[in-house]
């Protein structure tokens, strides 16, 4: 029997379906991005010279104290540095998110100046103020108290000093924690413990502590980790002072001659450390030993402190001159000072600091357009990479979507050095010779800050209901375009967060650039970084207010998108 169609009846063909290739392809390009240069570190680990098995890089590692040394000092920096920045932070957070402090709105806003700041340029910026010699306060110090040339009352260049200045730049990390834990606790526990007879301390004590120990945990962990891993703080005070931590000796290992088998041996501990690290991260957020259950709560119930209210705001902004106001000042100080250790005057305003910076320095312009290039396309690829790893995961699309979600957070656990160290390793021998360009730097980029752009964009995915791709797809459309004309505009808000705070934090890394660039490749975090080889802080200064102002622009550019309430997490360098 003939069936008979309606002339005008179309039949719809169904476009072919590139996801499943589209996901083999991504999971291979991640692959390529996490895997390759891991592999090679492991490889070079237990290899020696002439290419034999060995695992006396290992021995040399924990017996040798030209290496024992600096795995002490890094860990004494790490775990000093998370014991000050929970001391610090964690009341900080209390105040602004559970009491009657005014200014809280500032306070979060102060902090996140901090945030933002790439901690080896408020290192620089503490070199202005607490050099023994030249340094402002120790100038300010003498001039008051009449005291000799030779002395001083601060001295940055010592491991004290490297632990302070370590930690106004991580404690952010904590404050940011425990804060937003502890918007998150309901009223109501706070409320029935009161009407039982539970004091205002007391309470504090039982319920709302034990309810944000957890983000406590969590932020000692991410500050000890930010610690370790760090390497320009480090470079700029550590070395001056005749010691080192493991991120610099690692760095120092590829000068000439350089020891690339001994520099994987010492990754590889920075690696596994940071891996247990993240895990015990999970494991205390993710505890459920305090929970609340329950539906709709009320809202948190602030602490009164009366009076003390205005001294609790003075030791906050106290605590806040050392990350923000001081360092902030010594940079606008150096930049218009003839100069820098000089507090500026009207006999010594100059802006020939500026002019030299961007007519007579001519590593100038080529260290913008790399940064520039780079930023634009490590923040186009990683939001595009990470746009679609999320849709795949967060839809289940594809078999092995949890692989492509593993692969795609896994850099989170490679400190930038360590990963600079991998590609060096990877990509300076055939078939892949990358060394010397900007693409190696891209790689570098685009792996770091891929973990906190897929995670921002995964969270985004699971706010969008599924119902409108399944209307696409029963129209006939596949995952793919589905994606691009439906879900994509749908999250263009946090898309265009991705891909600014990409952006910006290319700015700011230094960690792997310092393992990859040459004098052609050079991006402005480096080009500071040299700057302060030879001493020229005036140029510095300015350079590093370019990135700041910069690095602020962008930010508030995003929190000004409509509907954009999130952020997303930046790393140190």
């Amino acid at each position: 029997m003939t069936i008979a169609l309606p002339a005008r009846m179309e039949v719809r063909r169904i476009p072919f379906d590139l996801s499943q290739p589209v996901m083999i392809a991504f999971a291979a390009l991640l692959c390529v991005l996490v895997v390759l240069p891991v592999s090679w570190l492991v490889i070079y680990s237990v290899t020696d010279r002439t290419g034999a098995f060995t695992l006396g890089n290992f021995r040399q590692l924990l017996t040798d104290p030209v290496f024992v040394d600096p795995l002490i000092t890094t860990l004494t920096l790490a775990i000093s540095s998370g014991i000050i920045c929970c001391a610090v932070a964690a009341p900080m957070g209390w105040l602004v998110a559970r009491t009657d402090m005014p200014f809280g709105k500032v306070i979060r806003s102060l902090v996140m100046a901090s945030f933002v700041t790439p901690p080896f340029l408020g290192a620089i910026a503490w070199e202005l103020l607490a050099a023994p010699n030249s340094g402002l306060l120790n100038k300010a110090y003498r001039a008051l108290a009449g005291a000799e040339m030779d002395e001083y009352l601060f001295n940055i260049y010592s491991l004290p000093g490297l632990i302070f200045v370590i930690s106004c730049y991580t404690f952010p990390y904590v404050f940011v924690l425990v804060a937003n834990a502890l918007d998150r606790i309901p009223g109501d526990l706070e409320d029935a413990s009161s009407i039982l007879g539970g004091r205002t301390w007391l309470t504090a004590r039982r319920i709302t502590i034990p309810l944000a120990l957890p983000a406590v945990l969590a932020g000692a962990l991410v500050a000890f980790l930010q610690a370790m891993t760090l390497f320009g703080s480090p470079a700029i005070l550590a070395l001056p002072a005749g010691f080192h931590t493991m991120t610099t000796k690692i760095w120092s290992l590829f000068q000439y001659p350089p020891k690339p088998e001994l520099a994987a041996a010492a990754s590889l501990p920075l690696l596994v450390l940071t891996i247990a690290l993240l895990r015990a991260q999970q494991l205390v957020l993710g505890r459920r030993g305090y929970s609340v259950v329950g539906g709709k709560t009320g809202e948190p119930r602030l602490v009164r402190l009366g009076w003390l209210k205005w001294l609790a705001l003075a030791l906050v902004f106290g605590v806040l001159m050392l990350p923000v106001f001081l360092p902030y000042f010594a940079l606008f100080n150096a930049t218009f000072s003839k100069v820098a250790s000089q507090l500026i005057w009207f006999d010594n305003f100059t802006f020939k600091n500026i002019h030299f910076v961007f007519f007579e320095l001519s590593a100038t312009k080529p260290a913008l357009q790399n940064t520039f290039i780079l930023g634009t396309l490590a923040a186009t690829i990683g939001t595009v990479l990470a746009l679609v790893i999320a849709y795949l995961t967060a839809r289940q699309a594809v078999t092995g979507h949890r692989v492509l979600g593993f692969l795609a957070t896994a850099p989170i656990a490679i400190p930038g050095i360590v990963l600079g160290v991998g590609l060096f390793l990877s990509y300076t021998r055939p078939p892949f010779v990358l060394y010397g360009t900007l693409l190696i730097l891209l790689i570098a980029y685009v792996t770091i800050e891929l973990p906190a752009a897929y995670q921002q964009l995964q969270s985004a995915f699971r706010a969008v209901h599924g119902d409108l791709e399944d209307a696409s797809r029963i129209l006939g459309a596949t995952r793919l375009q589905t994606l691009r004309q439906i879900t994509a505009p749908l999250l263009r808000t946090s898309v265009i967060a991705t891909w600014c705070f990409i952006f910006v934090s290319v700015m700011r890394e230094l960690s792997a650039a310092i393992m990859l660039f040459t004098s052609e490749t050079r991006p402005m975090s480096v080009l500071i970084f040299d700057l302060k080889e030879s001493g020229d802080l005036a140029a510095i200064a300015v350079l590093g207010l370019t990135m700041l102002i910069i690095t602020f622009v962008v930010v508030t550019l995003v929190n000004r998108i409509p509907g954009f309430g999130g952020g997303a997490r930046l790393r140190n360098t």
